[in-house]
Parts: structure tokens; C-alpha cells; sequence
């Protein structure tokens, strides 16, 4: 075999070398890029897992929840909805229901120093408060 049939050989092997390492480092990127997708969708994951930690956090060490605290956690998880399947977004919604029910009958209690309005069930208003928080 003489040189010039070696570099017409090598001339053609050379365009489908090519064709395989820039589709190798082609799947490479995909592959760095799903990586990339997961990290990030677990990011956000954690970030509503965090969020509603923090108000269950704050309803069973207070047995009450503020009005902004609510809001705050509404806003904060809004985006459960694309993250996850239905029934993380529907346990949120039931985190947030019985947030506002509690809130409510926190502004209706009375204790034993306070005056009390007329038709004011004590133990009506008590019982919901358990029940919220069962």
C-alpha cells in the first residue's frame, strides 16, 4: 500500500469519526441537561416541602396561624401544582382550608377573662378548634 491510498482511507474514515464524536458529545449535553432539569424540579420540590413544614410548623406550636402567615404560604406553594401529581396540591389545599378555620375560631374564642358575646358557645368554638387540628 503506497501513502496516497492511506490518506484517501484516512480521508474516508475521517467524516464518520466525526459524525460519532459530535453525536457522543451531542448525547453528552442531553444527558448533562436532564441532569440539569432534575436538579433544578427538586429544587423547587424542596422549596414547597419547606414551606409547608414551616406552617405546620407554626400552627402546632401556636395552634393558630396569622392571616399573613396563610397568605404567605399560599403564595409561597402556588407553583405545587405543575411540580407534582394531584394529590400533594389537594393536601396543600387541606393545610390551607383548616389554616383559615383555625384562624377563624381563634378570632371567635373568648377565655375566661374575656367578655363574651352573645350567643357564644364556648365549647362549640373549642371542639372546631380540635377538629382543625386533627
Amino acid at each position: 500500500m503506497c501513502m496516497e491510498q492511506l490518506i484517501e482511507i484516512s480521508k474516508a474514515l475521517l467524516t464518520p469519526l466525526i459524525a460519532i464524536v459530535a453525536t457522543y458529545i451531542a448525547w453528552q449535553q442531553w444527558k448533562t441537561n436532564q441532569q440539569k432539569l432534575n436538579l433544578e424540579r427538586y429544587d423547587r420540590r424542596l422549596h414547597v416541602y419547606e414551606e409547608v413544614i414551616k406552617i405546620l410548623s407554626i400552627i402546632l406550636r401556636d395552634v393558630n396561624a396569622s392571616m399573613e402567615d396563610l397568605l404567605k404560604f399560599r403564595t409561597s406553594v402556588s407553583e405545587a401544582d405543575f411540580l407534582f401529581g394531584p394529590e400533594i396540591p389537594a393536601y396543600i389545599d387541606e393545610i390551607y382550608k383548616r389554616g383559615l378555620n383555625l384562624w377563624r375560631w381563634n378570632q371567635e374564642y373568648r377565655d375566661y377573662t374575656q367578655e363574651k358575646p352573645d350567643g357564644y358557645d364556648h365549647k362549640k368554638v373549642v371542639d372546631e378548634m380540635h377538629k382543625e387540628l386533627t
